[in-house]
Formats: structure tokens, C-alpha cells, sequence
């Protein structure tokens, strides 16, 4: 029996996809191709099946797949795009969507009509996961809704769509379809934290629970340097935060495309999208600190103080949405600053 969609997972401009009670471990990622389905490359890859109907741990560097609750049957003119929500990312749970005859990660044909799959593999921290949670979240997508330069500049004339503090709008720096995104690593408090790093060996993590862990036990503060510069180890997972306080209003949504490796040896943010409302909310916010997952390749690298890292692409939506981003709907994070995912407790430290 399928169970029905529950109010909390429709969000303004998502939907959220819940776990299934069934997961098995696998020898290695895999996408199906253009041929075979999901549960036939299950033969060969699954490792040992584990059930999610009660808690259950995922280590930290396996890889996992999960069967979702939701399927899809969509029209020939829609396509879908997922990705992990921001708590998601925010604890280094690499999340990926798969469907039959799949060929690439986290994006749905138009017209298909099938299960969806999650692909998990925690990173820094071994998580407990159960059925019903949600770890990442699906877009429905018809043509081709992304604002080009010109658009992003009428709408920031109307909007503002920066600011760099609580009263002065910022001028955004505007090309290739996007708003470009810098990194904040320096302020005139030393002691004021601008980046954490996820420790080595923490315990385990529970996603179910909010606002319980202590941050010391697996979270390194970095504090402000006087050059604003912070260095990359190889295979440390950061968080960080921009210097822009971006806003989103209420009938777009905005994502953070993949960063160029050709400028710089890491990843930035894992989980890129941003609702309708983010640090908008019925245009009385002036803007929200947009949190970056850090992760550098295969060598140290070096990144300073309003070095740009990312740039957020803007869409529209069909209509304005009957919700937006924001407390009301418990989103976690419409004002933060530097913000750990709602598992831990709030630090004063970085405020």
C-alpha cells in the first residue's frame, strides 16, 4: 500500500523524498544506464540488505541505496532535478537520486515513469537514519526557467537581491547567467569563528534529532585571521559562510551551480538550492548568509577573504507559491549567519 504524500514534505517550491524501510550496502556507486533497471545492478553490487522500519547506522565512507516512497509518473513535457537539503549537506552526507535507466545522478527524464532511489554515503560523521526521513528534495522543471544577465539585472534593480549587511544592498557581480558568491573568512573580532571543520572519528550522528549534539565534540572552530586566508586540507569537510546575504523572492527560486574545477581544487556546496523567500521573506529580510560545504581534492588549497566561490542561478516560477521560506513553515535557517545543521546546539560563538 502506498502511503500518501504528508503536508510537511510539500515545500514552496519541492518536494521532499522519504526514506523507504528497505537498504541495502553496496560494493561501489553505479548508475543503471540506458538499458537496465535499479534493482538489477542490485544483484551483483549489494553487499548485505539492512532495514530503515527502526533506526539504523550508516558508516561513514560505505555506500548505501535506498528505495524511496515516492515514484513518479510525470507528463512528456516535465523533467525533474533533486538534490540533498541543506541539513543534508551540512553534516557531509554525500546523497545522490538514481532511477531506472538513469545515466546521470540527480536529474529525472521528462515523461519517466518509475521508482526513485537514493545513493548515501556519509562522509565525516556515521549517521542513524530511519523510514520517513527526508535527505533530499525534488524540483518538477517544464523548459527553460533561468534568468540570463539582462534579467538578473532588471530584477535586482526591483529586488536587491544582495546585501552585505543588515541596511546597505551590495552590487552584484553578474555573468554567465548567475550572481557571483564570495566567501567571508575575515571580520574584526578574532576570536569570532568563520569556518568550522568536521573532526576526525566523532560519534555517531542521529538525523532525527534537533538542537542536541554538543558542537565541540565534532566540530574544530576556526577563528578570523588578520589576512583572511584559511587553508584546505585534503579530505577535511568545512563549513563556511558567504559574505553576500542573499535574497530570493517569493516568485523565483535560485540555485548554486557547481563550481568551476579549472579556477580551484575543491567542491563547494553540496546542497545548491534555495526556495522561494530565502532571506526575502515577504520582502521585509534583508538578506541571509548563503552556508558553504567545503571539500578539497587531492591537494592542500589556499582561499582568502571575498575570493569568489560559487554563483547562484535564478529561475521562475509558474506562479507564486502559496508558502514561502521562513519560520512559519519551520524552515531552520532564514536568518543565520554561520550555522551548523539543527542537530547541534545553537553556538553563540558564531553569531
Amino acid at each position: 500500500m502506498r502511503e500518501p504524500l504528508g503536508d510537511k514534505q510539500i515545500q514552496p517550491a519541492s518536494l521532499d523524498l522519504r526514506l523507504g524501510s528497505q537498504a541495502y550496502r553496496l560494493q561501489a556507486s553505479f548508475l543503471p544506464g540506458s538499458k537496465p533497471k535499479v534493482e538489477s545492478k542490485l544483484v551483483d553490487l549489494s553487499m548485505a540488505p539492512l532495514d530503515l522500519s527502526k533506526p539504523a547506522i550508516l558508516e561513514k565512507g560505505c555506500v548505501y541505496l535506498v528505495r524511496l516512497m515516492e515514484e513518479l509518473h510525470l507528463p512528456r513535457n516535465v523533467r525533474a532535478k533533486a538534490n540533498p537539503k541543506s541539513t543534508t549537506g551540512r553534516l557531509d552526507v554525500f546523497t545522490r537520486l538514481i532511477t531506472d535507466y538513469g545515466t546521470e545522478f540527480e536529474h529525472v527524464k521528462a515523461g519517466y515513469s518509475g521508482p526513485l532511489y537514493a545513493e548515501i554515503m556519509p562522509r565525516t560523521f556515521p549517521v542513524i537514519v530511519c523510514k520517513g526521513l527526508s535527505l533530499s528534495q525534488i524540483r518538477f522543471i517544464r523548459g527553460d526557467p533561468r534568468l540570463s544577465d539582462e534579467d538578473l539585472v532588471k530584477l535586482d534593480k526591483k529586488e536587491r537581491l544582495i546585501y552585505l549587511d543588515d541596511t546597505n544592498p551590495g552590487k552584484p557581480e553578474i555573468r554567465d547567467g548567475g550572481v557571483e558568491l564570495s566567501v567571508s573568512l575575515r571580520c574584526e573580532q578574532p576570536e569570532r569563528v568563520v569556518a568550522y571543520k568536521g573532526k576526525k572519528n566523532a560519534p555517531l550522528v542521529d538525523l532525527t534529532k534537533k538542537y542536541v549534539y554538543d558542537p565541540e565534540r565534532f566540530w574544530d572552530r576556526i577563528g578570523s585571521r588578520p589576512d583572511g586566508r584559511l587553508i584546505l586540507n585534503p579530505g577535511d569537510f568545512y563549513i563556511l559562510a558567504s559574505r553576500e546575504r542573499v535574497r530570493v523572492p517569493k516568485q523565483y527560486s535560485a540555485e548554486m551551480v557547481p563550481f568551476d574545477p579549472s579556477v580551484g581544487e575543491f567542491r563547494i556546496h553540496y546542497a545548491g538550492f534555495f526556495d522561494p523567500g530565502f532571506g526575502y521573506g515577504g520582502g521585509e529580510i534583508n538578506g541571509t548568509r548563503a552556508v558553504l560545504e567545503v571539500r578539497a581534492h587531492e591537494v592542500p588549497f589556499v582561499i582568502d577573504h571575498s575570493q569568489v566561490v560559487g554563483r547562484l542561478e535564478y529561475s521562475h516560477l509558474r506562479k507564486e507559491p502559496d508558502k514561502i521560506y521562513g519560520e512559519t513553515i519551520g524552515s531552520s535557517y532564514q536568518r543565520q549567519e554561520l550555522a551548523l545543521s539543527k542537530q547541534f546546539r545553537r553556538d553563540p560563538a558564531s553569531r
